[in-house]
């Protein structure tokens, strides 16, 4: 179904200046991570085995009550939880928000490198097992960020409401979504599966938590993958001791911080602030952070919620379902509970990760390997064909639209500059110079103001015969922008827009199989997927 062609990061330039240097191994960065991303890696924290502490029977009993509440989890997928109980299995980790029917086609890409890494392990290091995970953070209470999703380039958007953590959101309003995506697929069979997807995850699960887990194991529970909602009073209370650290001492902030600084003196942008304390307070639809008011006091940011030192202790020790962590402590979360060797995620979640070893050794918690996630471009056959009879190289797709027309221009004889004429009407005004300074030095400055002149109109003329040259390539220049806005819609990369329901419609169910045959990240490449003819 696909060609694959892969093109360096540093052409794609999809990483960001942080992580770029961590893939390259900056000196000045090895100070912020303990595993380099390479396969050889994983023998290092395999052998180093610091996941002695995590509670495997807690973690594999709050799995199956979890994969219990969902219909369709995969005997495989039981499997994998059940390998969990062994020293020597190990987990793989990729995480995301509960977007609106998987939100952008990236989604796709996190899960599908987590699953093919842990398939890579097991042939590389077959005396152990390893488990493909996806962290579900139906904490979160960016609503907005989640609600919507774009098919043929129009935004299908989740009205509503509710407020807290969106796991928590009823999904009975999603009829309304429904309806409007089932006119815009139309009536092929790709669409009717697609619809029925929709309504099956949707429509028949009353949270939002619900409805993800089950539209995830539609698509990757045949491959063993283990879905896991942090927001459980069980896993949490393994957690109890270092969300006092974060509340009452301050400790991560105290370590991000400083990290911070080292970064910025670096010249790296920072991803994350962390706050004095990285915690919220969640119960009955609020999510809300929680602030110090004085020694003995606390409150729930833009709420009336108020608690005494004491009082908010017996909740984290009695009630942990309802103490949240933010994004910087979610990672040090994550890792506590789960026997993770790496998370795989893209270059704004990699950059703030790499905010966090200091963190994580105060915490004594098991930093992970950090792996860049798949990067993946799907160009079809009539893109294809653009492309090819405008003679571009794939890695060309990557400029900018006018940098890319410009180039086009230039590979085509299509563009002027005149810079020869230039130089030799520069060479003779510098002999007339020459000449007549000897005869009378009051005329340089006229001699000097008519090269201009002479200039100015050559610049003139070069604008004018290139906006001719346009003209005359308007036909392949307006085939350039079409192929600019298909793989870059809205100047942003294809992945990060497109919902994969309108591929699903072209490629129909042997779409995620083929993306699986076709992704490695281990290539550490930028990839693009093009429909052969």
């Amino acid at each position: 179904m696909f060609q694959k062609v892969n093109i360096p990061f540093s052409t794609s330039n999809v990483l960001g200046a942080l992580v770029n240097d961590y893939m390259d191994g900056k000196e000045e960065i090895k100070q912020f991570y303990d595993y380099a991303p390479s396969l050889a890696s994983f023998k290092k924290i395999i052998s180093d085995n610091n996941f002695q502490s995590i509670d495997r029977e807690l973690l594999v009993n709050a799995l199956v009550k979890q994969t219990d509440l969902i219909e369709n989890t995969s005997e495989l997928t039981r499997s994998n939880i059940e390998l969990l109980k062994s020293k020597t299995t190990y987990t793989v980790t990729t995480g995301h928000q509960l977007c609106l029917f998987t939100g952008p086609l990236f989604f796709f890409y996190k899960i599908i490198s987590v699953i093919n890494l842990c398939e890579t392990l097991k042939k590389e290091y077959p005396e152990n097992d390893f488990v493909p995970v996806y962290w579900m953070a139906s904490e979160d209470h960016d609503f907005e960020e989640i609600n919507n999703f774009a098919v043929y380039g129009k935004q299908l958007k989740w009205e509503t409401t509710q407020t807290g953590a969106v796991g928590k959101f009823k999904t009975k309003e999603l009829n309304v979504v429904f309806d409007e995506f089932k006119s815009i697929l139309g009536p092929s069979e790709n669409a009717k599966q697609l619809t029925d997807l929709f309504e099956k995850s949707y429509l028949q699960h009353a949270t939002l938590t619900e409805a993800t887990h089950f539209l995830v194991n539609e698509q990757f529970g045949k491959y063993g993958l283990v879905v896991i909602n942090g927001d459980n009073k069980q896993l949490k209370s393994t957690f109890i001791s270092n969300f006092k650290k974060d509340i009452f001492e301050n400790k991560t902030f105290e370590c991000v911080t400083s990290t911070n600084n080292l970064l910025e003196r670096l010249g790296y942008k920072i991803q994350v602030n962390p706050r004095t304390i990285n915690c919220f307070y969640m119960h009955n639809g609020v999510r809300g952070r929680i602030e110090k008011v004085d020694e003995d006091n606390f409150r729930v940011v833009d709420t009336d919620i108020r608690f005494s030192k004491l009082e908010l202790e017996k909740i984290i020790e009695n009630e942990t379902e309802k103490i949240s962590p933010n994004v910087v402590l979610r990672p040090l979360y994550q890792q506590s509970i789960l026997p993770n060797l790496a998370y795989v995620g893209g270059p704004g979640e990699l950059s703030y990760w790499l905010q966090y070893l200091a963190a994580f050794r105060s915490y004594n918690i098991t930093y992970p390997l950090l792996m860049p996630r798949a990067f993946v471009t799907l160009i079809e056959k009539a893109t294809q064909n653009k492309i090819d009879k405008l003679k571009l190289h794939h890695s060309d797709l990557y400029k900018t639209e006018i940098d890319l027309i410009n180039h086009f221009q230039h590979i085509n004889n299509a563009v002027v500059n005149f810079d020869e004429q230039k130089n030799e009407l520069e060479s003779v005004y510098s002999k007339l110079l020459s000449t007549i300074s000897i005869i009378d030095k009051s005329l340089e400055g006229t001699v000097k103001s008519e090269l201009q002149k002479a200039l100015s109109g050559i610049n003139n003329l070069t604008a004018k015969v290139n906006k001719a040259l346009k003209i005359k390539s308007e036909v392949e220049i307006n085939q350039i922008k079409t192929i600019k806005s298909k793989l870059f819609p809205s100047n942003l990369p294809q992945e990060r827009v497109a919902n994969f329901s309108e591929f699903y419609i072209s490629f129909g169910s042997n779409f995620i199989d083929e993306l699986k045959n076709n992704l490695n990240l281990l290539d550490f490449k930028s990839c693009l997927l093009i429909e052969k003819k």
